[in-house]
Formats: C-alpha cells, sequence, structure tokens
C-alpha cells in the first residue's frame, strides 16, 4: 500500500461535536422505544430500531471514516459517501419510524409545553406534508444531485470545509425528503397511493443511470483538483469511470428493489402459487374473460394464421425473386427487425402470440390430411439437445453468413422450417416439431416464463371431479394439447404455444388465461407436466443458458468495435468461444442449484434481447438514437438484473438455509448478474450498425 493510502487509512476524522449529535439522537430514540414496551408493541419494533440505529452507524462512517480522507483524493470515494448519504442512511432512518420513539424519548414537559405547541402549528404541518409530498421532494431531490455534481459546486465543495459540510448536509436531508413518501413512516394516513411510488423511484433511475453514464462517457476529466493531486496508480479518467459505476449499479439497485417490490405487492393478490389449494379459485377478470371469448372462436387462430401464412409467403417470393438489397426486401426487413421484435413485445405484454398464430402449424395440419403421423417421437430425443443444436448454429451462423442481409437464404430459411414442420408432424404424433425440433419455438417457451398470462386452470377443485380429462385427451369437438401439457399438472408456459385446444376442449370452461406475476414460474419448482421440474432438465438449464448468452453475443456482434475484429476472426473465434462455453457450461449445471439458478438469469437475458430489438425496431421507423430511447433501453436492463436478483433471492429463500449461507450460495450468481448488466450496459453505450436500413 502506497504512502497515501495508508495515511489515509489512519485518518479517522472524528469530530466530537458531530459524533455527540448522533450518540444523543440515537440514546433519545432508544430511550423512547424502551418506554413503548409499556404499550402494545409492534413485533417489528425490534428491527425498526436496529435500521435505525444503522442509519446513524451510517452517517457516521460516511463523515467520519477515512472515507472523508479519500473524498479528496479519490472520485469514488465520494460517490461512496454521496451514495450512504443519500440512498442508504436515509431510508434506514425513516425504517426505523423515528417521529414517535423521538418523541416518547425526550422529557416529556419539554414535549408537551415546549415542541406540542410548536408540532401542533398549522403552518407548520401545512410546510411538512409541502415538503414531503412526491413532487417536491423528487425535485428537492435532483436539485441537490445535479447541483453538487456541476464542476463549479463541487470544486468549491473540495476547497472550502463549510461548503464540504453543506454538500453532505444537502445529501442527506434531500434524501429524507425523498424516501419519506416512499416508506412513509407516518404518523398519519399517506396522502398519495402506493402505486404511485413506482414511476417516482424510476423517474429517479433515470436521473442515476444519465448522470453516471454521463461520469463515464463523457470522455473528459470534469474535477480539476483529481488530476493535481493523485493518490495511488489510478488515473483522474479511470477514477472518475469507478465513481459512475459507484453510483450506476448500487444506486440503480436501491431504486429498483422497492420499486419492483411495490409492483409485486400490488399484483400478488391477483395469483396464488402453484401448487394451488383446492378451495381456491384463480379470478379472471370481465375484460380478460371477454379476450378469453375471442380466443376461443375456433376461426380466430385459423384466421391469425392465415395472415401469417400470407406474410410468410410474400417474404418468400421477394427473398427468392425481388430485388436483394436488404432495407427494400421483406425479407431482409420483416422478420429479422419487425417480427422479432414485435414477437417479444406480444410475449412481454400478453403471451406467446406468435406461436399461436404460427404459419408453419397452418400448412403442418394441412400436410397431415395426407400423411399418417402415426408414429411416436423416439425416446431418446424427447428433450431439447436438437433445438439446442439448432439454436446455436443460428446464432453463428447469423453473423458468419450475414443472414440478416441477405433476402435470399432468409427465404431458404424459411421454405426449409415449412418442410421440417410438415415432414417431422406429418410422420409423428403431436406437436414433435414445435415441443422437440424448433428453435424459435424454445426461444418463445422460456421468454413466455416472463409473460404476464398462461393457460391455466381456475379451479383445481373442478379437476379434481373431471373423469374425461378433455383438456389432454380431446373430444369429438377439438383436439386436446399435442404438446402433453395436463392443465391440472400445468405450471408456466414452458412447451405452451397458446394453441388454446385444452381451453376449447374443456367441458367444464375451467381452463382460461389467467394473470401472473412476471417472472413467477422462475421462483418455485414444482412438478411440471411434460416437463418435469427445472432442477433436474440440465437441456432446459442449457436451453435458458444459451437463450441468456445469446442476446449479449448477438447484441456485440453489432457494434462497430467488435464488428472490425470479427471480420478477421470470425470463425475460429466463434467455435473457440462455444467449445470453451460448452466445456464451462455443461459441468457447471450438473447440481440442481445450478440449473435453478441458470433460470434466475432468464430475466436479465430477455431484457438484453428487449433492449437491442428495441433499438433496431425503433430506428427502423425512423427514430433517432435520442436519450429516450437510450434511457428506455437502460431501463429495460435495469427491470431486468432487478428480477433476476430477486429471483435468486427467492430460490435460496425456498431452500430454507441460513441467512449466511443462503448469501454464500447466492453471491456468485448474483455477481454474474450484475457482471451481465456491465456488459450489456457497455453495448448499448457502443455504436451499433443500423441493419436493414439504407445507409
Amino acid at each position: 500500500m502506497n504512502a497515501v493510502a495508508n495515511a489515509a487509512l489512519r485518518s479517522w476524522n472524528v469530530n466530537a461535536g458531530s459524533v455527540a449529535i448522533l450518540l444523543i439522537i440515537g440514546f433519545v430514540y432508544v430511550r423512547g422505544w424502551l418506554r413503548g414496551g409499556r404499550l402494545a408493541r409492534d413485533t417489528q419494533d425490534a428491527e425498526r430500531m436496529a435500521a435505525f440505529l444503522s442509519g446513524l452507524a451510517v452517517v457516521f462512517l460516511a463523515n467520519e471514516s477515512p472515507l472523508d480522507v479519500f473524498d479528496r483524493l479519490f472520485l469514488w470515494a465520494h460517490m461512496t459517501q454521496h451514495l450512504m448519504l443519500m440512498m442508504i442512511a436515509p431510508p434506514l432512518v425513516l425504517l426505523g419510524h423515528p417521529v414517535l420513539p423521538l418523541l416518547r424519548g425526550l422529557p416529556r414537559q419539554f414535549v408537551k409545553e415546549g415542541l406540542g405547541p410548536f408540532l401542533a402549528w398549522p403552518v407548520l404541518r401545512r410546510l411538512f406534508r409541502w415538503l414531503t409530498s412526491p413532487p417536491l421532494a423528487w425535485i428537492a431531490f435532483a436539485v441537490s444531485t445535479i447541483l453538487w455534481h456541476l464542476p463549479f459546486f463541487y470544486e468549491l465543495a473540495l476547497r472550502s470545509p463549510r461548503w464540504h459540510e453543506a454538500q453532505h448536509a444537502s445529501f442527506f436531508w434531500t434524501g429524507i425528503l425523498f424516501w419519506w413518501p416512499v416508506i412513509r413512516p407516518g404518523p398519519g394516513r399517506p396522502r398519495w397511493p402506493e402505486w404511485t411510488g413506482i414511476p417516482y423511484l424510476v423517474f429517479a433511475d433515470v436521473l442515476n443511470t444519465a448522470l453516471s453514464a454521463f461520469l463515464i462517457f463523457c470522455g473528459r476529466v470534469l474535477y480539476p483538483s483529481y488530476e493535481s493531486v493523485r493518490g495511488g496508480g489510478m488515473s483522474a479518467h479511470d477514477d472518475q469511470a469507478l465513481a459512475g459505476a459507484i453510483m450506476w449499479v448500487p444506486g440503480s439497485v436501491i431504486y429498483l428493489v422497492p420499486a419492483v417490490a411495490m409492483v409485486m405487492r400490488l399484483v400478488s393478490g391477483s395469483r396464488a402459487v402453484r401448487p394451488l389449494p383446492a378451495i381456491v379459485k384463480r379470478r379472471v377478470r370481465v375484460g380478460q374473460r371477454s379476450l378469453l371469448v375471442r380466443l376461443r372462436a375456433p376461426q380466430l387462430r385459423r384466421v391469425a394464421q392465415c395472415v401469417m401464412l400470407v406474410l410468410a409467403l410474400a417474404v418468400m417470393a421477394d427473398g427468392f425473386f425481388g430485388a436483394q438489397v436488404t432495407p427494400i426486401n421483406l425479407a431482409g426487413v420483416l422478420p429479422w427487425i419487425h417480427w422479432r421484435a414485435l414477437s417479444l413485445i406480444a410475449l412481454l405484454v400478453v403471451g406467446n402470440l406468435f406461436c399461436m398464430a404460427c404459419p408453419f402449424t397452418l400448412v403442418r395440419d394441412f400436410g397431415r390430411r395426407v400423411l399418417p403421423a402415426k408414429l411416436r417421437w423416439p425416446r431418446a430425443l424427447r428433450n431439447k439437445w436438437i433445438a439446442i443444436a439448432l439454436l446455436a448454429f443460428y446464432l453463428w451462423a447469423y453473423e458468419a453468413f450475414s443472414l440478416w442481409d441477405s433476402p435470399w437464404l432468409t427465404a431458404w430459411i424459411m421454405a426449409g422450417y415449412f418442410a421440417a414442420a410438415v415432414v417431422i408432424d406429418g410422420l409423428f404424433r403431436g406437436a414433435s416439431f414445435c415441443k422437440y425440433v424448433c428453435p424459435i419455438g424454445q426461444f418463445h417457451f422460456v421468454a413466455s416464463l416472463m409473460s404476464p398470462r398462461e393457460v391455466g386452470v381456475t379451479s383445481r377443485r373442478v379437476c379434481e371431479s373431471c373423469r374425461t380429462y378433455d383438456c389432454i385427451r380431446g373430444n369429438d369437438r377439438t383436439r386436446g394439447c399435442e404438446l402433453l401439457l395436463f392443465q391440472p399438472k400445468k405450471a408456466g408456459n414452458i412447451d405452451c404455444t397458446f394453441c388454446l385446444d385444452c381451453v376449447k376442449a374443456c367441458p367444464h370452461e375451467n381452463v382460461s388465461l389467467v394473470s401472473v406475476t412476471p417472472g413467477a414460474p422462475l421462483m418455485a419448482d414444482p412438478y411440471r407436466s411434460s416437463v418435469g421440474r427445472f432442477s433436474r432438465r440440465t437441456d432446459l438449464a442449457v436451453l435458458a443458458a444459451l437463450i441468456v448468452i445469446g442476446a449479449f453475443i448477438n447484441a456485440v456482434g453489432m457494434v462497430d468495435p467488435v464488428m472490425m475484429w470479427e471480420h478477421m476472426h470470425m470463425v475460429p473465434a466463434t467455435i473457440a468461444a462455444l467449445v470453451i462455453a460448452g466445456l464451462v457450461i455443461a459441468p457447471a449445471l450438473t447440481t440442481s442449484m445450478a440449473r435453478r439458478f441458470t433460470f434466475a438469469l432468464v430475466p436479465i437475458g430477455i431484457a438484453m434481447w428487449a433492449a437491442h430489438l428495441l433499438y433496431h425496431f425503433a430506428t427502423s421507423w425512423g427514430a433517432s438514437m435520442s436519450s429516450w430511447l437510450t434511457s428506455l433501453q437502460l431501463l429495460i436492463l435495469d427491470a431486468g438484473l432487478l428480477l433476476t436478483l430477486y429471483v435468486c433471492w427467492r430460490i435460496v429463500k425456498e431452500t430454507g438455509a441460513l441467512l449466511r449461507r443462503a448469501l454464500g450460495v447466492m453471491l456468485p450468481w448474483a455477481a454474474l448478474s450484475c457482471a451481465l448488466y456491465v456488459a450489456g450496459v457497455w453495448i448499448l453505450f457502443q455504436p451499433m450498425q443500423m441493419r436493414g436500413m439504407m445507409h
């Protein structure tokens, strides 16, 4: 360790006055908490006291520890203080619900005759309500964040101890105002509905992301003081980039965790977690049933499939016979830009609609009028390995053969798809092509684990009394599920094509489109009909891992720095990468827990697919690469990271392990999730090839 760092570590900047104030506040709070013991104490009171005292400890560490010395040498130290004073200490203090314990801890006579009349003053109460209203609290927080990071004011705080103290006070007190509407420590009823906290926190994260991204990518040192005084071997530019990263990733987590918790709390009442108790009925809302009635109409799926078939034939015709210029050829634009983006949007907004409208299965059904479809799919092939190989080949071939830039090859791929669907399902029973072969379908199956809808039963009791099992066997009106999904044992959307045959076949109208919490199927590991348990399916885990990794490979292959390297090393490097990935992934997925955690990465992977495809979809309609597009991409990636971390936590909680062991199990996967997030952010900020457009 160099001399500067060694001196800084030994320099605890302890201010007796500040420490005394913190100790007095802590003493008053504990005294009030103990006095409250004579009343009916909430079971959470001990946790509240721990949170409040932890908040005071964070304030002490931020101001009195060596961080305050490092603050003048490194920007990353300042950013750590910023994080502690604005995003960690204030919510901890407010989680302690400090108002009543602090009032109880003060002398009663002083509270009654001194503070009481002042606190009851109507002007003061109106002022407090105004200051803690979400709009004003958010503005105050944003102004404090931006103002103190402007070079003039930041340099002023570095040079003047008084302004430095004012900066820290501003951080803490605007943090208190900001977190008050989120935590609602009382007393009194909240005046704003709970759902307003979601956009409140999301917009704060957008501001945090914009500021931290500017620090990382601006390309120049913003604060000259850090260039003139350098400690250690880190350059001022690297120091600034590290500060931006500290502000970005932990900051986003702090903002988005409560936002996700609010969303989960608001939607959790819509669906019970499987397995369902016999007495529970899952509710289908009026608007949802109206949609279901339309979807049940036998003609609707055929109409959708016919429309998709016409589009597919038009794409193939243009690909074979049209001008081989990608931006003006349907085969160069429709499949690679619009269809990929719209199918993913449909998956995230409704469900697996594009499998429901699949034109390949329509032609397959026509082919079955001639072909026998009597054979059983070989037992050794009843897994996802064929589809995995095809999907891996596609990810390689997409760049190696520039499929996106070859309408002719695109048309041949679609023709091959039609032929494979007709031949395989014309010879074998059921939907073997969809279940075991189709790589597009496998992508949709995994992505639909993030969908807000699934096909499921509304009452377990009705299923228990059923003796015909038409949902899987079919009847004289319609066929049953060709993918062998028995509805009472079905959980999630894996292997479900949304064909709704089971909905039409059920004589009790007990199978429906039901609302689910996006990502909920990833958090539990029940036995799933025709699928089994995720923890016992290595092939499914490899499929999920391939889709997650493929999101980043597909996106990074389009950024300028990688493209220049690709032209020289594409084939050997890609083969080497796939071999290395296989050697690493295969042994890693031999344990059931590793397979469970692999599925936890699905949200960050699907978020990367969505952020990447959104760019091409938006720019194809003439949208410029403006701040709103980048902000939306980052917001999607933020949500994916938070949901991945939440799923990881739910998985370790389900094991019932002690906290220390649970955190140890989760830590490597959480670190991998954060590494993928950082890689995704880097990709989104790189110049990206405008594919499918005239240059």
